[in-house]
């Protein structure tokens, strides 16, 4: 397993995924380790290799000098030992397949991706261990957008493992610094950090479509306050920690993707509220709209246990059933009023 390895030092932090997010936590890790950034698109792999920089997702941010890219997964396989992948969340199963080969039982795989797996709604901690057998595993999550983590703006994340000593002390002890923006918290949830990271999304979106339709501050935060309770009720019901949804995973997300127009499910909401399509508004924004698959994904595992989520089952019925966004928005706020 990955914690019986004798490691050099320092970590090589290898990076699947150079969009936005695994941009951004390559640039974050790397001014303090070395890191090598992979993606799947040779020719941005090669811009990036000579400008020192994502001009596509991230323009204006410059490299660190530890941040080394590459278009050749296999480099990044040979030389690093943890692998933290950040690829979209709907195609992060078939992803995983597709290296299955090609990873050794010392790699240790840190997912950044949120989500759950598309249909079935499974965890992708219950995914992970059934294509990976004999590798260690975790999740790294909280309230966090790209370009801020990039820009070096204070940062706090969770990580969730099994493996945390490994974690903390073997891999992450240069993060330790109390001088570096990005500062990781350790937990054991991983039920709770995967359902927080993909709810919110769902909140999000029913927040921007509450502010596109025009209601208030008040509306807002009694939309994020009971989509909390709807966050916290799955995931007791699927065994996780309160705690886990009261901290950086959990109401920290929630926070950021709720308030912020960074979010591109919040935008994602607005948009819907302003009366465009959901075809529309994710083409207008032009980048994966994580929640979109989350909220079907969510409703598949609210079914498996029979529990009634009216915020997220009002979000569905906009997504999937074609219902108005007004009649919906008007329906849910009946629900939050009879709660």
């Amino acid at each position: 397993m990955a914690n019986e390895n004798i490691l050099p030092q320092p970590q090589t932090i290898g990076v699947l995924g150079a969009g936005s997010y695994g941009t951004a936590l390559a640039i974050a890790f790397s001014k303090v380790m070395p890191v090598l950034l992979w993606g799947h698109r040779p020719e941005a792999m090669q811009s990036m290799a000579e400008i020192r920089e994502n001009s596509e997702y991230l323009p204006g941010i410059i490299f660190p000098e530890k941040l080394a890219t590459t278009e050749h997964l296999d480099e990044v396989l040979d030389s690093c030992n943890l692998l933290l992948i950040a690829v979209p969340s709907a195609v992060l199963p078939d992803f995983l397949k597709s290296i299955k080969d090609e990873i050794k039982p010392h790699h240790f795989l840190l997912i950044a991706s949120k989500g759950l797996e598309q249909k079935t709604g499974r965890f992708f901690s219950d995914i992970v261990p059934e294509i990976f057998p004999n590798n260690n595993f975790g999740f790294i999550s909280g309230p966090s957008f790209a370009k801020e983590v990039a820009r070096g703006i204070p940062t706090a994340l969770a990580v969730a493992s099994k493996d945390i000593k490994f974690l903390r002390e073997e891999i992450f002890a240069p993060m330790h610094d109390f001088r570096q923006p990005l500062k990781l918290y350790y937990v054991e949830d991983m039920i709770g950090l995967q359902i927080a990271g993909a709810i919110k999304n769902v909140i999000a979106i029913a927040v921007g479509l509450s502010d596109g339709l025009g209601f208030g501050a008040n509306t807002r935060a009694a939309v994020i306050t009971h989509g909390l309770e709807e966050i916290s009720t799955l995931g007791k019901l699927y065994g996780a920690e309160a705690s886990t949804f009261q901290g950086l995973s959990g109401f920290g997300d929630l926070i950021l993707t709720c308030t912020d127009d960074q979010s591109r499910n919040r935008r994602f909401g607005l948009l819907l509220g302003q009366g465009l399509t959901p075809e529309q508004a994710i083409e207008q924004i032009g980048q994966v709209v994580e929640g979109y698959y989350n909220t079907r994904e969510t409703i598949t595992l609210a079914r498996k246990v029979n529990v009634e989520l009216p915020i997220i089952q009002k979000v569905y019925d906009i997504l999937f059933n074609n219902k108005s966004p007004k009649r919906a928005a008007g329906e849910l706020l009946l629900a939050i009023h009879n709660l």
